[in-house]
């Protein structure tokens, strides 16, 4: 049978009720990577910690929790229940997410290392079980290679909702809770505490679980099967990709409060107003290149995003320091900066788990196996690895150069100095390697097309000689006449 022998049915679009619904959990875990990787080192470091103890604590963290989506990814493609595959996992990450969440927002009195490191652990394995579950169900609520990227689309738009929703908080309360500001954080954490199960009930009530019944072609799924994954060229150089795309962006989070308001003159409110044009560019970002990759293919329009953002966030690095008293006009070419950039970094996530998902078709077809979770575990640990590395490198850097991140400090022009330039090089460099990775990446629309187009012929064949088996065993234990 040749990979064109059979065109795939017709695709019944989930309706996008639907889709907002699975979308929901995505406002409270973007408002929580906003607040993980942006707001909470500065936050414990305004607490007394030291800036080589908040990276040790966060590295530790991550150096297990970066173990766990793997074994997630083993024990959800193993899993099958009367509520489906993911629901329960989504069920059981809820509270989890929650219950950590509450505790590190919430510290005592100068927190020690090991009170961040242990409920970040927990924080993240909730985090962890949610976001795998999501990427993992996107790909099973459609086949088709157009249909994964408006899935993702509609996820990642609900997704930046959630952020920006969180960063109005100073507009909306008139000033009394900031992002930012120590005493705010435990108003934050109620926020997230209260929608996370709210996101979640809704989601597990109404989106189909099409991934509870094995496949076909299904065949036992082992532990070690998520390490021999990685001899797919395609998912190879995906999860490359993602790490490199991850930290290009990744290595400003940390850095974001500091280089703003420290190198470019704002105050922390407006920081954390000038992060909603960045985050509220992915609303029409995250449409955008959906439908870029649907004319010219996802890997391409990833290598289009990458170099649109190394030109935008180099004119945001030119743009003039302001000072006390500053009018709104001279915001707004900050504020215009901050949205370029956001707008060309919004594709990278999108894309990325949309060609994890053609990938996993690519591998049931060569091997009869579904991989699903464990080939979506592999991009989520990449991400992680590349949150611990961007803390990792920059907060020593910061250290060395004399940085002081408690509020009020005063720096020197040569601390400062250091700090434009570890926000300005990473970056660029980073996406830029991200690009030059899928040169010569093969699996396009039309390769998809075909091993769509297999796929569904081969699970037809396999349903029905099923049907037919089952059907003359019935037969057979069925009395003769006579008997």
């Amino acid at each position: 049978m040749t990979l064109a022998a059979h065109a795939p049915g017709p695709e019944r679009p989930l309706p996008f009720s639907r889709l907002t619904a699975f979308s929901l959990p995505g406002l409270p875990l973007a408002a929580m990577v906003v607040v993980f990787g942006v707001y909470l080192p500065r936050f414990y470091v305004s607490l007394g910690a030291d800036f080589l103890a908040v990276a040790g604590a966060i590295s530790a963290v991550r150096f297990f929790d970066v173990w766990l989506d793997p074994f997630l990814g083993v024990a959800m493609d193993r899993t099958r229940t009367p509520l489906g595959r993911y629901r329960p996992w989504l069920i059981l990450g809820a509270p989890v997410a929650m219950f950590g969440t509450w505790k590190l927002l919430n510290p005592p009195h100068d927190p020690s290392a090991s009170y961040l490191i242990v409920w970040l652990l927990v924080a993240y394995a909730g985090v962890s079980m949610i976001t795998l579950v999501l990427a993992a169900w996107s790909a099973a609520l459609s086949p088709s290679y157009d249909g994964r990227s408006r899935i993702y689309g509609v996820t990642q738009g609900l997704a930046v909702l959630g952020s920006v929703s969180l960063l109005l908080l100073p507009l909306l309360t008139h000033g009394a809770v900031v992002l930012g500001k120590a005493a705010s954080m435990p108003v934050v954490a109620m926020i997230l505490v209260v929608s996370i199960p709210i996101a979640t009930l809704i989601c597990a009530l109404l989106t189909p679980d099409r991934g509870g019944a094995a496949p076909p072609a299904q065949t036992r799924l082992r532990p070690m099967d998520f390490i021999r994954a990685l001899s797919n060229g395609s998912l190879m150089r995906v999860v490359l990709a993602d790490l490199v795309l991850t930290l290009g962006p990744g290595t400003t989070a940390p850095l974001y409060v500091y280089f703003f308001h420290e190198a470019k003159g704002f105050t922390t409110a407006e920081v954390s107003f000038l992060l909603i044009f960045y985050i509220g560019a992915g609303l029409v970002g995250a449409p955008f290149w959906g439908r870029i990759a649907q004319r010219f293919g996802k890997h391409r329009t990833v290598q289009i995003a990458c170099v649109a953002y190394a030109l935008s966030q180099t004119a945001l690095m030119v743009l003039p320091r302001v000072w006390p008293g500053h009018s709104l006009a001279q915001t707004l070419p900050t504020a215009f900066g901050m949205t370029c950039v956001g707008f060309c970094a919004s594709a990278f996530l999108l894309l990325i788990r949309a060609m994890v998902a053609d990938v996993v078709d690519e591998e049931r077809l060569a091997k009869g196996v579904d991989m699903t979770s464990v080939f979506f575990s592999l991009v989520t640990t990449t991400t992680k690895i590349g949150t611990v590395i961007t803390v990792v490198i920059v907060f020593p850097i910061l250290k060395a150069v004399g940085f002081d991140g408690r509020e009020g400090a005063v720096n020197t022009a040569h601390a400062i100095f250091g700090l434009e330039m570890c926000y300005l090089f990473a970056p660029i460099i980073l996406v830029g390697v991200g690009g030059l990775l899928f040169f010569g990446y093969k699996l396009d629309a039309k390769r998809h097309g075909a091993i769509r187009a297999a796929l569904d012929a081969r699970d037809a064949e396999l349903s029905l000689a099923a049907a037919e088996e089952s059907l003359l065993g019935a037969a057979s234990l069925a009395p003769h006449p006579g008997e």
